[in-house]
């Protein structure tokens, strides 16, 4: 197995911290990323669990830039890409670029259902345009697409393109993925729906990208790299406790609710608040109260 020099390891899909006024919480971006440094787990900003597609572009470069300047190059930071207006997403890719963005991690442009031939299309034609490296982030979850497997071999060549986040929940899917890349040291696949991150790590990927990693960070760096090493069984036991954790803040809410119970626990971590951006809403008090309770077990 191979691991992918520049690109590997954990990357937490980052939460956007925000104030009461709607505005990004710089002070908040700086604790988060400090945490992640400390325990050598790069950055994915604005993906799902950032609610991406809520964020304006000057937000999101200004939690870039806070973010670049805090990381101070101890990690690598990716800037979640998404929208459905092409020209808006050149504009927001370029201005993240500027802010101290290493990597930009593009989504499907979601409204309309698109071709094998639109995705390659629209890969393409940004990976030609941006300065910086591109991920591919494959998410059928909130695109309603899946990028074909052999639509992501074909750009797997391209020169600016350097990976993939897959958090498509389909194991066979992952596994045959992993036929294809993971000797590739030219091309990373990053396993994007963390209850599957072990099984990714013993058939080779290269990284995981676990939102349970807000508030704890170490555990997955603990569990990739039992995965790397052939650590099954510690690898295993890790898997199940994040699981359980991560159950706290999903367990009959909705995606867009989870998020919002993340924001809950983050806050009994000293991390962030719980404020949200429309059109996501904090969770009512008795559900709230039911997190706390719940994480402190694990406090």
């Amino acid at each position: 197995m191979k691991i992918n020099e520049k690109y590997h390891g954990v990357v937490v899909p980052m939460v956007t911290p925000i104030t009461e006024k709607g505005d990004i919480d710089t002070n908040a971006v700086e604790r988060i990323v400090e945490n992640f440094a400390q325990n050598k787990v790069s950055a994915l900003i604005m993906g799902t669990t950032g609610e991406g597609n809520s964020v304006s572009i000057q937000q999101g470069a200004e939690m870039i830039k806070t973010a670049a300047n805090t990381a101070s190059g101890r990690i690598l930071i990716y800037a979640g890409l998404g929208g459905t207006c092409i020209s808006e997403q050149m504009t927001a890719a370029n201005e993240f670029i500027e802010a101290g963005a290493d990597v930009i991690a593009a989504t499907l442009p979601s409204y309309y259902a698109l071709t094998p031939e639109q995705m390659y299309g629209y890969y393409k034609d940004l990976a030609d345009n941006i300065s910086i490296p591109l991920m591919l982030y494959n998410i059928t979850i909130t695109t309603h697409m899946s990028i074909p497997l052999d639509i992501i071999e074909k750009l797997s060549h391209h020169p600016n393109i350097v990976g993939l986040k897959d958090s498509e929940n389909n194991i066979e899917r992952m596994e045959n993925a992993l036929k294809i890349f993971a000797e590739r040291d030219d091309f990373a696949y990053f396993c994007g729906c963390a209850a599957n991150s072990a099984h990714a790590l013993k058939f080779g990927a290269d990284g995981i990208v676990p939102s349970v990693g807000n508030f704890m960070p170490k555990a997955y760096q603990e569990l990739f790299k039992a995965g790397v090493c052939g650590d099954e069984i510690t690898a295993e036991r890790l898997q199940k406790e994040t699981i359980e954790i991560g159950k706290i803040n999903t367990t009959g809410l909705t995606l867009g609710q989870s998020l919002a119970g993340l924001k809950v626990i983050m806050k009994e971590y000293g991390l962030c608040e719980t404020y949200m951006l429309p059109p996501l809403t904090e969770l009512d008090d008795a559900t709230a109260d039911r997190i706390r309770k719940e994480i402190k077990k694990y406090m």
